[in-house]
């Protein structure tokens, strides 16, 4: 990579990690003290802990698309802000409700897509895919240390005080923005990063993409209702003071990593990739089952919480490359849109679900509630039909009219190793899906030499 793609990849992954860690920060402590609060029931509790999931879902697209018509910087900046204030609001709040309004303000800012767009627009075409990656590998990072610090910052600093940390990483995001991420020369519509209104519709329909939808909302539905009881049992039930509630996680989430780490690599093999697949939600399962069961003493907790992590962490990141390769060629970036509502919108329905359960039925109903909804999900799996391993691969072809890009992407279909060609002549980009090792590279690049 340039010297600009590494500055942008190290900068804008550092805008994640900063604010995924401010989201994520509260979600181990906040159960236990959300009682605390005026008005507070385990519902809204339990609202209060995914709010933030369902203005995400609401605002995810349209602020990708604001960034396409006003920059990406200043609708970046604006959702930074509204994090700090949703933020700020929640630290400010006595009541249940006003940190309701809070959660709902932080995810009004919702900068996915936005940050992706600036990516892409930093980023050569055979670059991109690897500082795509690295993002991720931060959201990862900031997702198991905020599991870990929370509840270490909870214990000098309270629950007001973890807000105001994500107010605080907020503004040092938007620091960064402003002063490390590189100015691109331009700034186009990217569809294999970018949902594209149009497509919404053709991308809804289609039933292998919606199964993984399912799946991603399934998968964080099963995590914020847990994280609603969790908390508690350990407290509760386990007599594991919160300031001391670490000492699962950490174990936990190194537990997963070298669990999950083997089966990366072998995920994307045939049958054996869906074995592994349904494998990891497996584990899901046991998981909510065991913890339905037993909840009460240290080992068996810190046990079970590591067969959960091991199925998620997994699981959230194979989800995303399952629905690149399954995603028609010039529709991916829609295909991801929707994808991130449906983890979203997970979010939410589970932190509601979750604290309504807890207050009907305590802490076991919430996991038995979790451990049928990864059974669904199990059910719902088992019918996927998943793709042999193809990569994304992008080829700039020049202008061309409706006529040429159709001869075109009729040519280069016929080429081995090509599984599926969709030339956009407006863009000038043909969108391929490719079998790396079969690929004629000599005669694609035979068919395009003029254009490039």
């Amino acid at each position: 990579m340039s010297t600009i793609e590494l500055r942008a990849a190290a900068s804008l992954s550092a805008i994640y990690l900063l604010r995924m860690f401010g989201l994520f920060l509260i979600v181990p402590v906040f159960s236990l003290y959300a009682t605390r609060l005026a008005g507070a029931t385990p519902l809204l509790t339990g609202l209060a802990l995914g709010a933030y999931g369902l203005t995400q879902a609401l605002f995810q697209i349209p602020f990708g698309s604001l960034s396409d018509r006003l920059g990406r910087k200043p609708v970046i900046a604006a959702g930074l802000v509204l994090f700090a204030i949703g933020s700020a609001t929640a630290a400010l709040s006595d009541h249940i409700l006003g940190v309701i309004l809070g959660r709902g303000l932080q995810g009004t800012g919702a900068i996915s897509a936005a940050v992706m767009a600036l990516a892409a627009d930093l980023t050569r075409e055979e670059q991109r895919t690897k500082v795509m990656a690295f993002i991720g590998i931060t959201i990862g990072l900031a997702f198991a240390s905020a599991f870990v610090m929370g509840p270490v910052l909870d214990a000098r600093v309270g629950l007001q005080g973890l807000f105001w940390i994500s107010a605080a990483l907020a503004l040092a995001a938007l620091a960064v923005l402003f002063l490390a991420v590189p100015e691109p020369e331009r700034s186009t519509f990217h569809r294999e990063c970018e949902p594209q209104l149009s497509h919404l519709r053709a991308t809804l329909a289609h039933p292998e993409l919606l199964r993984l939808d399912a799946g991603i909302m399934l998968l964080h539905m099963s995590l914020m209702a847990s994280f609603v009881a969790l908390p508690i049992a350990l407290h509760d039930h386990a007599n594991l003071e919160s300031a001391d509630h670490w000492q699962v996680y950490l174990p936990a989430l190194l537990i997963s990593f070298l669990v999950m780490a083997p089966f990366l690599p072998l995920a994307d093999r045939g049958a054996k990739g869906k074995a592994i697949f349904l494998g990891a939600i497996t584990f899901l399962g046991c998981a909510e089952l065991g913890l339905f069961f037993v909840h009460n003493a240290y080992a068996p907790l810190l046990l079970l919480v590591a067969l959960f992590f091991s199925g998620f962490n997994f699981l959230e990141a194979h989800l995303p490359a399952l629905v690149s390769r399954v995603a028609p060629a010039d529709r991916r970036g829609t295909a991801l849109g929707i994808y991130a509502m449906s983890q979203f919108l997970g979010i939410f329905i589970g932190g509601a679900l979750g604290g309504w359960l807890l207050g009907k039925l305590g802490i076991t109903g919430v996991f038995a509630f979790c451990t049928m909804i990864t059974a669904l999900w199990f059910l719902i799996a088992s019918r996927t039909s998943l793709p042999r391993h193809l990569s994304n691969h992008m080829v700039k072809v020049g202008q061309l009219s409706s006529t040429e890009a159709g001869t075109l992407a009729a040519k280069l279909g016929g080429l081995a190793g090509v599984a599926e060609a969709v030339v956009v002549g407006e863009d000038g980009i043909a969108y391929l899906k490719i079998d790396r090792d079969r690929l004629d590279w000599d005669a694609l690049r035979a068919l395009l030499p003029a254009r490039e």
